[in-house]
């Protein structure tokens, strides 16, 4: 097998940027292959994808990509550092994979590299810190940036680093690719033109934020401006079927119903809850509308915006802190979305160097045969998350796709 490039991904939706990194990373690493591990119909931040997993996957194989994978929901829809540790996890477990590369706005492994191990080895003065952060109010994101800033001691180094999600991520796969002793080399590649927020085009760049927000106003020229035309052709044909789902918002009323017929302790048993939290969020179940006002109501500087939305998936979901507490212990499956004839060569090969791992091509063969609890109970939450997500399209709501989508071969 020649060098063979990882990359971990949302795709929500692919954009000129992600051919971008795509095509700087190759030329980084001179890569021959290139697999990419893309959260399914739920995502990182505690939202929807705009279309579909099979969309997205068809995207990115016809820019550059030539195997993916879909990265399990109970990953996908985690914190970062749960997300990272399940991309990593995957890629590790191909054992053909040479490189990762991601983007970030700090194009310095040494330096994301020096955070990576305080937050690995959790020295005793970092951790002392990190509590003495929590036991004012704030969230852990804030706390343990706050922590690793004085911990390190150069804020004017630094501290422009840790405001960045994409800095953040990448911190993450680098912890991650140290515990579980990986020997892929990670490669970043600089944003570019756009950052993470960014609701302008420049230079036919955007930020994936702002082509979402541009394609729910059909605003077809800007949308031209800021893709590929092979995604443009498949957003478009998503957009014009009623078959994307703007936002977690389409599924407010679900959340809330469930919320309401939901017990306090069952609400406690959503991941992310803690601290009594629970009690808030029932008491604002029970007095809003929405679930912007709901946030609104819960918000505080210990609880961000995006871990409420993501407790909020939980619940639309059904996952309990259980399901997240296994996905941990386990290898998952590399569940396939889609190739083109490299992306087969990647899939043999990758059968060939880890004969035990469970490469799933057909979910019913699949959730017939599999003796690994935890394993068919995380396929079963991608199956119904698929099923739920179609709720938000405006018609043509199939449930069972899993079943019946074929895999993407171009």
């Amino acid at each position: 097998m020649n060098k063979v490039l990882g990359i971990i991904a949302e795709y929500n939706p692919f954009h000129n940027g992600h051919l971008y990194h795509i095509n700087e990373s190759k030329k980084a690493v001179n890569a021959d292959y290139v697999v990419a591990i893309i959260s399914g119909n739920f995502v990182q931040r505690g939202d929807t994808s705009l279309v579909d997993k099979w969309s997205k996957a068809e995207m990115a194989i016809k820019n550059g990509a030539d195997l993916v994978i879909e990265l399990p929901l109970l990953y996908s829809i985690s914190s970062a550092e749960n997300f990272a540790e399940g991309g990593i996890k995957m890629l590790n477990s191909f054992n053909i994979v040479d490189y990762i590369s991601f983007g970030s706005e700090l194009c310095d492994v040494n330096t994301l590299n020096e955070f990576a191990d305080v937050l690995f080895h959790e020295p005793k003065e970092f951790v002392s810190v990190l509590n003495h952060e929590l036991s004012k109010g704030f969230s852990y994101p804030k706390a343990r940036e706050n922590a690793l800033l004085m911990y390190l001691n150069d804020i004017r180094k630094y501290a422009n680093i840790l405001s960045s999600p994409n800095n953040i991520l990448a911190i993450e796969y680098l912890k991650a690719l140290k515990k579980y002793k990986s020997s892929i080399v990670p490669v970043s590649i600089n944003r570019n033109k756009v950052d993470y927020n960014s609701t302008e085009i420049v230079d036919g760049f955007a930020s994936a934020t702002a082509i979402r927000k541009i394609a729910m106003t059909n605003d077809v020229w800007s949308l031209r401006q800021a893709m590929p035309k092979s995604s443009f052709d498949i957003m478009y044909d998503c957009l014009r079927s009623g078959k994307t789902v703007s936002s977690l918002s389409k599924f407010e009323k679900e959340i809330i119903y469930n919320l309401r017929k939901m017990s306090v302790s069952e609400i406690a048993n959503l991941p992310d809850v803690s601290e009594g939290l629970e009690y808030s969020i029932k008491n604002a179940a029970n007095s809003c509308n929405t679930i912007d006002e709901l946030i609104s109501i819960v918000k505080s500087k210990r609880y961000t915006t995006t871990r409420l939305r993501r407790i909020l998936v939980y619940c639309l979901l059904g996952i309990t802190k259980k399901d997240i507490q296994d996905s941990r212990k386990v290898i998952p499956y590399a569940r396939v979305l889609g190739f083109n004839d490299k992306g087969k060569e990647l899939l043999s090969g990758i059968s060939h160097a880890n004969p035990k791992l469970d490469i799933v091509t057909s979910v019913k063969r699949y959730m017939e045969t599999s003796n690994n609890r935890i394993l068919k109970n995380m396929l079963a939450k991608d199956i119904f998350a698929t099923d739920i997500y179609t709720l938000g399209y405006d018609y043509d709501s199939s449930s069972n796709l899993d079943y019946t989508h074929p895999i993407v071969n171009l």
